[in-house]
């Protein structure tokens, strides 16, 4: 009886572990893998990227801008121990998504870093449609524990992945403020190991949404449009976010400006 007894508990435990690992995902039930490397690999459709104003998926001299905000981005995260940095705007059409994607591809070029960047602006995603992805799931699906990350994330190279939101989400505010989402973006962080990572958040004067989350991150990187965003505007977001977290700088997005405007242009001799 002893001996039947032992053997019933043998069973259930591993059942047990059989039923953990499937919760949780193939990506932390795997033993020695790499999840990254079994994320689905994009395609890029380079002709819909120049439509959509992304330019840093290769080098040349209008990359520049997106180069040196990479460089100052790690190097403050770097310095100051961050990895967790939201995209936001005062309000909406400040280029937040458009930067958040070439931002992306120029960490890309980086092959030492590893970037993970996180749809969450789930009343108006757009970062699916900018580069033309398609998916059966979304983030919701993922932060609401319907689907692990393995099954939504994509991957560019070895070393830059995305998780898409691929429509509107009606209850976003909750969601995002829920302490299940501040588990699972703990859990995807754990399982990917990722050096940076890119939450791009609804501008700040739509909703709650973006206030609710800045719990989950480092810092915050704002995005105002030039000759659009008054000050004032700039000066109170400044102060409300350095209420919540750390605000890592502020970019004057879609400027005009010349090549060789200090008297050198990219590639100089």
């Amino acid at each position: 009886m002893d001996r039947l007894q032992i053997a019933i508990e043998k069973a259930r435990a591993k059942r047990g572990s059989r039923n953990s690992a499937a919760q949780i995902g193939p990506e932390h039930a795997a033993a020695g893998g790499d999840p990254w490397l079994s994320l689905t690999p994009i395609e890029i459709k380079r002709p819909m990227l120049e439509r959509n104003r992304i330019i840093a998926l290769s080098g040349g001299p209008g990359v520049a801008p997106y180069d040196h905000l990479r460089t100052r981005i790690l190097q403050q995260a770097r310095q100051h121990d961050w990895r967790r940095i939201a995209l936001v705007s005062p309000h909406s059409a400040c280029g937040k998504s458009t930067t958040a994607v070439n931002l992306a591809f120029s960490f890309g070029r980086q092959s030492d870093v590893r970037t993970l960047v996180l749809d969450l602006d789930l009343r108006r995603p757009r970062l699916a449609g900018i580069l033309a992805q398609q998916s059966e799931f979304s983030m919701p699906d993922v932060l609401e524990r319907r689907v692990p990350f393995s099954s939504l994330g994509m991957r560019y190279g070895d070393n830059l992945a995305f998780g898409f939101t691929m429509e509107r989400v009606p209850n976003s505010a909750e969601l995002l403020q829920s302490q299940q989402t501040s588990d699972v973006l703990s859990e995807i962080e754990a399982a990917y190991k990722p050096d940076i990572c890119l939450y791009d958040m609804p501008p700040m004067m739509a909703s709650d949404d973006t206030f609710g989350f800045l719990k989950n991150v480092d810092c915050v990187l704002m995005l105002a449009e030039a000759e659009k965003t008054p000050v004032a505007q700039i000066d109170i977001a400044e102060r409300q976010l350095a209420e919540l977290t750390n605000v890592m700088g502020i970019v004057l997005n879609k400027c005009n400006y010349a090549d060789g405007l200090y008297g050198y242009d990219y590639g100089y001799e």
